[in-house]
């Protein structure tokens, strides 16, 4: 026999052994359920410390652990609100055994958070943790669930928040992906700017989960991943139905409503559940000039429990949303008393609305495999009257402009996920693939004044914007505790824009494909402990309009941030869990479409690092206190020392505060956040301000009733929310102007102090 033969044989022999030996091991298979509906439970943490292994339970409570030696093991089921369970089970050799528990019901408590191997490479446990404890308002508040990232809002809540997070102005979403089930709630090539996420259609009482991530890791998020993820997710079932007031200072006023109409039933064959929902809100805010925002929102959900192994669910929702707006306003014109700080110089409006459809189906195909879908649908429409400039461009008529869109997304997502064993060790294999259209008509740009009279068309036309995708990703358990994850997807994106302004039609086309290959590593210290490396590469895609006008060179299309985290979560006593990362983010040049101005913005290459901290400590059973802290050091690396600022880059953030669980009934909580002073323009040469705000909730709840009382801004501390750089002219008293345009900071003013009540009637 030849010597090559001879390796061979011997190699499989090597492989087969341990896979002999796997075989004469035993299984376990089992299902959790909540102990007081009867109802499967998603994402419980179950580990074996006799052998090290651990796993999570899927859609329908299930998990499936192989490869267990004959014995006695003692087995830990943790999940967030639920009582720890300790059990113990026999396993045989050759025998699958079956068992499932009910977990009941608890307060928050640190216990029952785990590091589990078995757990992806998040930091979900800390969100959901925040979920249950902190006081969430609106979509803003869910979003303030990712330590470090900071919003600002500049149009009353109208618009989609400014979003700031490691290093990042994400504008309006342009380095942030933010999903709810799976669908996309971004907007590519928007009329206001690119990845423009207005999340306002969600109702913050529909959210179960919120998921999110730092630096573009995450697979199965591709577009506008750099700075990082945030993925929400809806309730199946509503815990009651219930009705709520809330009434507060400056006109502010929000109805909503939740009820239950089908309910699946654990003695019967009706394994449904359907709900409704719906809020409407009314803010005059504490302007001088009445900001009038009006938001309704409508929501429905159904969820079809078809067998034990499979799962359909459709949502549908719509959202209109209406307001004024004082705008942003010049520092000099309040310090030279042509405004005051609660004033506006040229009043804004807006319109705008979304309505949503999402198919989602989840099969699991055996104990190892699974499948999970989802078809999505939407409608939008966007009209924004704004002015930044004054009389900057037309010292006659003034530079208010237009900005308008209708479009419709289209989508669809599939992964299949497969656990297996492969030469002795465990293998999870996941494959997905997915398309996103956006039909953009009437993508506009114009001249007005008055909100009536249009001057002149500055840019107009439509979009077709295509991004098809696939990612494979490899998960090798080389030890228990031991986990590499290796993988690469990739996005090809077609973009096309029709000129429809007189005289210039035409039509542009470009096609660019990206691959974005990610690798980590992590290993785990029993189940109290985990270290941790990533290394990924993600990207935004350009604006079409971008691409369209020439102004990027061909293979520029869709620059790519390149980035590595290494980090650690640690529980080092039972109630305090750690987190701490440190991060490098490098980020090609990249080619901006200034939706105000119709212009590209060409900016160079970019280097941010920093550092991460996290802390959650229930102290006692009656107080919880959390704590972030971030730090970001940004550059732009083709720029000489001293004009090498990143403008609006926030360098420190901080958020914290202190739960007090004052009986079954009352809770309480003080919190703070903060956030720096950051360079307002590249040179640094103006200064966008820091702030520290406190808040303080109460609430006080019941079996059938809540109601509370939330203060913001507790010390009234005068700041200033969304800030930029801009250059200004301003028509001063009697009616004459400023000599020349100026370049100071604009700013909206933060919310004074705040005092909103609340009622819940639950049934």
């Amino acid at each position: 026999m030849k010597p090559i033969v001879q390796k061979i044989i011997l190699y499989f022999i090597v492989l087969a052994v341990p896979a002999t030996l796997y075989a004469h091991k035993g299984s376990l298979r089992a299902v959790v359920y909540d102990g007081n509906t009867r109802k499967p439970l998603e994402g419980v943490s179950i580990y074996i410390k006799s052998i090290d292994q651990s796993a999570v339970t899927d859609a329908f409570g299930k998990f499936f652990l192989r490869g267990i030696a004959a014995g006695n093991h003692k087995i830990v089921l943790s999940h967030l609100g639920y009582e720890n369970i300790e059990d113990e089970l026999k396993i045989e050799d050759g025998v699958t055994t079956e068992a499932s528990w009910y977990m009941s019901g608890a307060a928050i408590q640190m216990a029952s958070v785990s590091v589990n191997a078995g757990k992806a490479l998040n930091l979900s446990s800390i969100s959901g943790i925040d979920l249950k404890l902190r006081p969430v308002n609106n979509t803003q508040d869910l979003l303030r669930l990712v330590p470090g990232l900071f919003i600002a809002q500049h149009q009353g809540g109208g618009k989609a928040e400014q979003i700031f997070l490691r290093g990042f102005d994400c504008d309006h979403g342009t380095d942030i992906n933010i999903t709810v089930d799976n669908m996309p709630v971004n907007m590519v090539s928007h009329a206001h700017g690119q990845g423009f996420a207005d999340a306002h259609f969600i109702i913050p009482e529909a959210v179960q989960e919120v998921d999110y991530g730092k630096g573009p890791y995450q697979i199965d998020k591709g577009n506008l991943c750099t700075a990082g993820y945030v993925a929400l997710k809806t309730k199946n079932e509503l815990d009651n139905n219930f009705i709520k007031g809330e009434a507060g200072s400056f006109g502010y006023y929000r109805m909503a409503a939740g009820l239950q109409l089908l309910t699946r039933n654990q003695d019967s064959n009706a394994h449904q559940d359907a709900y409704i929902m719906g809020e409407y809100g009314y803010n005059r805010s504490y302007f001088d000039a009445p900001q009038n925002f009006n938001r309704f929102n409508l929501m429905g959900k159904y969820t079809n429990y078809i067998s034990n192994d499979k799962i359909f669910s459709l949502t549908l929702s719509g959202f209109r949303s209406s307001w004024d707006a004082s705008g942003q306003i010049p520092t000099r014109a309040v310090e030279q008393g042509l405004v005051g700080r609660y004033g506006g110089i040229d009043p804004e409006s807006g319109l705008t609305g979304r309505y949503n459809m999402n198919l989602q189906y989840y099969q699991s195909i055996n104990n190892n495999s699974s499948v999970k879908s989802n078809l999505y649908l939407a409608y939008y429409h966007f009209n924004l009257y704004s002015d930044f400039t004054y009389f900057a461009q037309d010292p006659d008529q003034g530079d208010q402009i237009f900005q308008s869109e209708k479009r419709v997304v289209a989508g669809y997502n599939s992964e299949y996920a497969t656990n297996y064993t492969a030469g002795g060790l465990k293998m999870k294999t996941q494959a997905g693939v997915g398309i996103r259209y956006d039909n953009i008509t009437g993508n506009e740009l114009s001249h007005t004044i008055g909100k009536t009279v249009l001057l002149n068309r500055v840019q107009y036309g439509d979009i077709n914007e295509t991004n098809v995708f696939g990612y494979v990703n490899q998960t090798i358990y080389v030890l228990p505790r031991l986990v590499i994850n290796l993988g690469t997807r990739f996005d090809q994106f077609v973009q096309q824009y029709t000129n429809r302004m007189p005289n210039e039609k035409t039509r542009s086309t470009a096609t660019t494909g990206k691959l974005s290959p990610k690798a980590g590593v992590y290993y785990n210290f029993s189940d109290n402990a985990r270290v941790y490396y990533n290394y990924g590469t993600g990207f935004h895609s350009n604006d079409t309009r971008t691409v369209a006008l020439g102004g990027v060179p061909a293979g520029n299309t869709v620059p790519q941030a390149f980035s590595h985290d290494l980090g650690v979560v640690i529980k080092p006593v039972r109630r305090l869990l750690l987190s701490a990362a440190v991060w490098h983010l490098n980020l090609q040049q990249e080619f901006a479409y200034a939706g105000d101005m119709a212009v590209i913005d060409t900016s160079g290459r970019t280097r941010r690092m920093g550092i991460d901290f996290s802390a959650r400590y229930e102290i006692f059973k009656w107080l919880y206190a959390d704590f972030d802290i971030n730090y970001a050091h940004c550059r732009a690396i083709d720029q000489p020392a001293g004009n090498d600022f990143i403008a609006l880059a926030a360098p420190l953030t901080s958020i914290g505060g202190l739960t007090f669980k004052v009986n079954k009934s009352i809770t309480a909580s003080l919190r703070y956040r903060h956030i720096g002073d950051r360079p307002a323009t590249d040179d640094n040469t103006l200064t966008a301000l820091g702030y520290t705000v406190c808040d303080a909730v109460v609430n006080y709840s019941r079996k059938k009733y809540e109601f509370g009382v939330q203060v913001q801004n507790l010390f009234n501390t005068e700041w200033n929310e969304a800030q930029f750089a801009t250059e200004t002219r301003l028509k001063l008293p009697g009616g004459s102007l400023e000599q020349s345009s100026a370049t100071d900071v604009c700013f909206t003013p933060g919310t004074p102090f705040f005092i909103k009540f609340s009622a819940t009637y639950k049934f």
